[in-house]
C-alpha cells in the first residue's frame, strides 16, 4: 500500500472495485489502519460493524477498474473534490459541450466509456459519455442535450463554474480492432457518443463510413470532427435541409443494396433508430452493436436500475455495457423501462422551469465553497 497517509487502495462499491487516493487527517496508527482496511479490498463483514474514526478523509478521484467480484460497499466520510469547467459552448440549440478538469479520468478513459455526474449535493446523478479527453491538459469532454431538469441545469453552467461529482471512467470500453469496413451511425446527440469510437476504429486501421442523422441542419453536431476521422461521411436530415433527405437507415440500406462489404456496424442514438438499424442489418447477418442509455443511478452495478435484457440474460448497462449486440437486445422492454418515471421527470422539469433559483444557488454555492472554504458546507 505504500505510505499510509495519501495511500492508494481498492474500494469496492457494488460490483466495481475503485482505486481511491486518500489523505488521512491525523497520524494515529489506529485511524490509518482502519481506513486502509476499508480500502484494501480484503474487508470482511465484521469491518462494517467497526466504529470509524472521527477524522475525515479526502477522496480525490475514483478510477474505475474492470469489475472483479461482488463485495461489500463501505461508507466513508468524505469532503467533495470539485471538477472545474474549463470551457463551455453550445454546439446547437440545446446541445452544449463542456471541457471538465478531471486528470485521472482523462488518463484512464477509453472509447465507449462514460461518467456519472452530479451537479450539487442534492442533485440527480446522470450518466454522460466521454466524448474526448486531453491527457496533457487533464480534461475530459462531455456533450449534453438539455432535455430534462438536470441536463438543463447543467447547460446553464459556464466556464469557471464547477461540477460537484464526476465519477469514472465507467462501463466496458468499445471493442476496437481491425474489422475491415466499419459503419458508424450517430443519431442526434448520439453523434457525440459515437465519435470517440469512430476515432478509435480509424486508428485501428478500419475503413470508417460514418452516417450522421438529425431532424434538421441546426441539430447536426461535430460535423468537422467526424469528417476528419471518416473515410466516407453521409449527412441525413429528416427535412432535407442538409445532406440527403431521409433517415440513417435508408442510407445504410442503400450501401447494402450497392453490394458494399460491411464488416461491423455501430449505431448510437434514439432507441427507435437503433432498433431500426438492427432490423436492417439482421437479414444480412452484419454484426451490429448499439450503446444503451437506460435509467441509471449509481453506475456501479448496485441498484439494478439500468438492467436490460440481451438474449435470455439480464445485463446491467453500467458494468456489462453500455454496448451490446443489437440483434439480441429486447428493445420493447427497454422502451417500457425508460418510461417508468416519465410523469415524475416531467413534474420536476416543469417546477425547474417555473423557478430554477434553488438549484442554481446550490450549484453556485458548491463553487463558492471550493474557492472559499470558509463558506463551509450548506446545511438543510
Amino acid at each position: 500500500m505504500g505510505r499510509l497517509a495519501g495511500s492508494v487502495g481498492i474500494l469496492h462499491i457494488g460490483r466495481v472495485p475503485f482505486t481511491a487516493c486518500v489523505t488521512v487527517s491525523g497520524n494515529e496508527r489506529q485511524q490509518q489502519a482502519w481506513y486502509l482496511r476499508q480500502l484494501s479490498g480484503r474487508q470482511h463483514e465484521s469491518c462494517l460493524h467497526e466504529r470509524p474514526p472521527v477524522h475525515r478523509i479526502r477522496c480525490f478521484q475514483l478510477t474505475c477498474r474492470r469489475p472483479i467480484r461482488p463485495a461489500y460497499g463501505v461508507a466513508l466520510h468524505t469532503t467533495p473534490a470539485m471538477f472545474p469547467i474549463k470551457e463551455s459552448r453550445f454546439l446547437s440549440g440545446d446541445v452544449k459541450l463542456f471541457r471538465v478538469e478531471a486528470p485521472r479520468i482523462a488518463r484512464k478513459r477509453q472509447a465507449g466509456q462514460f461518467v456519472i455526474v452530479r451537479i450539487h449535493e442534492h442533485g440527480e446523478r446522470i450518466p454522460l459519455t466521454i466524448a474526448d479527453s486531453d491527457v496533457e491538459e487533464g480534461t475530459i469532454t462531455i456533450i449534453v442535450q438539455g432535455v430534462g431538469k438536470t441536463t438543463r441545469l447543467l447547460n446553464q453552467l459556464e466556464a469557471g463554474d464547477s461540477i460537484l461529482d464526476v465519477v469514472g471512467p465507467l462501463g466496458e470500453p468499445s471493442e476496437i480492432k481491425k474489422f475491415g469496413t466499419v459503419v458508424v451511425i450517430g443519431g442526434g446527440v448520439g453523434t457525440a457518443i459515437a465519435y470517440p469510437t469512430a476515432v478509435a476504429m480509424k486508428q485501428a486501421g478500419n475503413h470508417v463510413i460514418t452516417i450522421v442523422g438529425a431532424r434538421n441542419q441546426s441539430l447536426l453536431i461535430l460535423e468537422d470532427e467526424v469528417r476528419a476521422t471518416s473515410d466516407e461521411l453521409y449527412l441525413m436530415t429528416d427535412d432535407g435541409s442538409c445532406g440527403e433527405h431521409g433517415f440513417v437507415t435508408q442510407k445504410l440500406q442503400a450501401l447494402i443494396d450497392q453490394g458494399r462489404t460491411i464488416d461491423h456496424v455501430l449505431a448510437i442514438g434514439p432507441i427507435p433508430m437503433m432498433r431500426a438499424v438492427a432490423e436492417v442489418t439482421r437479414p444480412h447477418q452484419i454484426p451490429t452493436i448499439v450503446s444503451l442509455n437506460p435509467i441509471m443511478v449509481d453506475g456501479t452495478g448496485m441498484c439494478g436500475g439500468c438492467r436490460v435484457y440481451v438474449g435470455k440474460e439480464c445485463k446491467f448497462a453500467c458494468v456489462d455495457g453500455p454496448e451490446f449486440d443489437a440483434h439480441q437486445v429486447d428493445f420493447t422492454n427497454l422502451i417500457q423501462r425508460n418510461k417508468m418515471y416519465r410523469d415524475r421527470e416531467q413534474e420536476s422539469l416543469e417546477a425547474f422551469e417555473v423557478d430554477p433559483t434553488d438549484d442554481l444557488e446550490e450549484a453556485h454555492h458548491c463553487h463558492m465553497e471550493q474557492k472559499f472554504p470558509e463558506v463551509g458546507p450548506r446545511t438543510v
